[in-house]
């Protein structure tokens, strides 16, 4: 599915963007739905109360032989429609902007017999909760390209941080992701960055490497408003970045694996924005979760979470069309799932029922 643009309306900022990157798997395998959107119900407001239901929460214990129990009476949720061809967005150049790898500390992780990588049992639900980890947010300008790169890298090492120990103890093998920054615009293995008419940040799973635009990130681009005007505070942005991060974890875990395989198994368009809605509230649940593991050192103060969760009552699909990131309650629904619960069997979105994924 090509890339979707919003555009700004007229007089009173209440609209949104959202974009859809697809991107290539493993070769021949390819496309991935990547973030995000952009909904502005009033730039340079501060906070508001909560927008959605209380949060969805999972009824099964994962210690009990892992065979989780449905998550509601009516059981798993599955698509009743399927998509009918696969997508045939394919990288056409390679990247012009080296990705920057980090050499990072291996940890043997114990024997196991096997790794589930299925999106209703995957192993990563064992993981539990992030490690509370000292990350410093510091006084930056968001809009100086230089302060924002150095922020966006920083974060991601502390994202390495707190996955890594978590997911090799469950005899996932880590492996961190690279970042492509640019000033104002690249290409990437999976295509444009940012997307033509789009501001956001994308993640490749073709190459593990997370893409991002810093102008883009905080001014937009063309009639889609950036980050930075939604929310001055570089929070915001950087909890975009962590939803990417958590496409990674994804594709390391074998989750986005499976979600293409189910995709590919489908049968129409709207069952596969039905998968991909589930695929990408998870990406925020892990957001909301890492958030929560820096928010004494980051740090983000009540109000500043306040702030957050606002912002995510923002973001979404916009009415008319593709849904393919689920409603505006929704994405403020997991990503207060992830920072409210925080363990990772809460962001299990695949046992969700559909009202909650919609």
């Amino acid at each position: 599915m090509p890339p979707q643009q919003w555009q700004r309306p007229p007089q009173k900022k209440s609209g949104m963007g959202v974009a859809g990157v697809l991107g290539a798997i493993f070769g021949s395998l390819a496309a991935v739905f990547v973030l995000l959107v952009i909904a502005v119900a009033a730039i340079g407001s501060s906070s508001s109360s909560d927008t959605s239901n209380p949060v969805a929460i999972p009824t099964y214990d994962p210690d009990d032989d892992y065979e989780p129990d449905p998550y509601s009476s009516d059981g798993p949720t599955r698509p009743s429609e399927r998509p009918t061809e696969r997508p045939t967005e394919r990288p056409t150049e390679r990247p012009t902007q080296r990705p920057t790898q980090r050499p990072t500390t291996r940890v043997t992780p114990p024997a196991r017999v096997s790794v589930n990588t299925s999106l209703k049992n995957n192993t990563m639900y064992r993981a539990g909760s992030l490690p509370r980890l000292n990350c410093r947010g510091g006084n930056i300008n968001q809009f100086n390209h230089s302060q924002l790169k150095a922020l966006i890298l920083k974060t991601g090492r502390c994202m390495d941080k707190a996955w890594q120990p978590i997911l090799e103890k469950q005899g996932i093998q880590f492996r961190p992701p690279s970042y492509a920054i640019a000033s104002r615009k690249g290409r990437g293995a999976c295509g444009d960055y940012p997307s033509p008419g789009s501001m956001v940040p994308y993640y490749c799973p073709r190459n593990s490497t997370i893409y991002a635009s810093t102008s883009a990130l905080a001014s937009g681009v063309g009639n889609s408003p950036g980050y930075g005007e939604i929310i001055s505070w570089h929070g915001g942005t950087i909890s975009m970045m962590a939803h990417e991060y958590g496409h990674h974890v994804q594709n390391i875990t074998g989750l986005m694996n499976s979600w293409w395989s189910s995709t590919l198994d489908s049968g129409s368009q709207s069952g596969k924005l039905a998968l991909s809605r589930r695929l990408e509230l998870q990406a925020t649940c892990f957001a909301g979760m890492w958030m929560r593991s820096v928010a004494s050192s980051y740090p983000v103060s009540t109000s500043q979470r306040s702030r957050l969760f606002w912002f995510y009552g923002q973001v979404g699909d916009w009415p008319g069309r593709p849904r393919d990131h689920g409603k505006p309650v929704n994405n403020n629904r997991w990503f207060r799932q992830g920072w409210e619960r925080s363990k990772t069997y809460q962001c299990n979105t695949w046992l969700a029922p559909s009202s909650t994924v919609s």
